[in-house]
């Protein structure tokens, strides 16, 4: 049987918004001082599930070198000139999250302005497959992105020597990994990212001690046995189901996005419960996930880091534009949070990346 249990664990990530991290608790209400009062989803500019008139959106599966099939949107202009060559963009989701949850909307944005993008649907998460279902793999995750670019660069009406990627939040992280490894990958950008692997290993600002890290992998450890033997899943992290008057800030961010209509979206078959939270004993493979580690090794192919001015997830962008070569750039967006640039529109940089996949994808 599989049960949701939210265990007190600090393995959290990008969108785990059962925060063990040492940072601030103050409790936020927008509404009201009250206790239990849920979080309305009216964020000026939010447009989640934005639906694009100039675009045509095709279901499209691949499979992916570990034999699992990866489900994405094939999202191609209504004025694209399907007989000759064009740029494209794949675009990746929040981690935990799937690709309605941020990604479609990018990648029709994208698409309006002449790409062919895809966003997909990271292994054991939403329409793809793989068991079990919301099992933490930063490999395969990586790998998702190599074989998306498999897919699109041998459709006749894409050029394989202009593809480019862009990682949402954990995908950030995920697109650099895969980026390092894969030089089809003509140009890297990310926004709001998380460093997935430092989110589990340190915490934000570096609040996790040692202590607490290996406390967390040995209730991963323990919980093996269980499984093992056939007891119950658990599962970790994640957004929260409910506000109360202890509920951090971070925590309502999360929940403003994925628990109310702005941005809530549960693929078919699958348990609103678990949305957002991966397996307890499979987070810890994050525990060695260091995606910055050579990341230097990707230049000369050109690199764009996009974060808000006040989002918790600051420091793992900054590290990352610190650690990169030349080309990059750093795109401090002003007054926004991490979950802003999910999908208020007003607030999401699009002349930049524009500009950005133009100058680099040659178009």
């Amino acid at each position: 049987m599989k049960h949701l249990v939210l265990l007190p664990t600090l393995l959290v990530g990008a969108i785990y918004a059962t925060v063990a991290f040492a940072i601030d608790k103050t409790p936020v209400s927008r509404k009201s001082p009250q206790a239990a009062v849920q979080q309305s989803a009216a964020i000026e500019g939010a447009d989640n599930f934005y639906k694009s008139d100039k675009v045509t959106m095709q279901k499209v599966t691949f499979k992916n070198q570990y034999n699992i099939q990866v489900a994405g949107n094939l999202f191609i202009p209504k004025t694209l000139d399907r007989n000759a060559k064009n740029p494209a963009i794949i675009v990746g989701h929040p981690m935990g999250a799937v690709k309605e949850q941020s990604a479609n909307l990018y990648a029709q944005k994208l698409a309006d302005q002449g790409f062919v993008t895809l966003s997909l649907d990271l292994s054991f998460w939403g329409e793809s497959e793989g068991q079990p279902r919301n099992t933490v793999s930063p490999d395969i995750y990586a790998e998702d992105f190599s074989a998306a670019v498999d897919f699109l660069g041998t459709r006749p009406f894409v050029d394989r020597e202009r593809i480019g990627v862009l990682g949402i939040c954990g995908s950030g992280s995920f697109v650099i990994s895969a980026a390092k490894i894969d030089p089809r990958m003509k140009a890297i950008a990310t926004v709001s990212m998380y460093d997935m692997g430092a989110a589990n290993r340190n915490g934000l600002r570096h609040s996790t001690t040692l202590e607490q890290r290996k406390k967390a992998i040995a209730e991963a450890a323990e919980q093996r046995y269980a499984q093992f033997t056939g007891g119950e899943t658990k599962y970790t992290g994640g957004t929260v189901h409910e506000l109360n008057e202890n509920s951090t800030t971070i925590e309502r961010e999360f929940y403003d996005f994925y628990r109310t209509p702005r941005g809530e979206h549960t693929p078919k078959g699958s348990s609103p419960k678990l949305t957002t939270h991966p397996t307890l004993t499979s987070n810890v493979k994050f525990m060695n996930f260091y995606p910055f580690d050579d990341i230097e090794t990707i230049s000369p192919r050109p690199m764009l880091f996009i974060t808000g001015a006040d989002a918790h997830s600051r420091e793992f962008s900054e590290d990352a534009y610190k650690r990169a070569a030349e080309p990059k750039d750093l795109y401090i967006v002003a007054n926004a949070g991490h979950v802003d640039l999910y999908d208020r529109v007003n607030l999401i940089p699009w002349d930049k990346l524009q500009s950005f996949f133009n100058q680099h994808l040659n178009r």
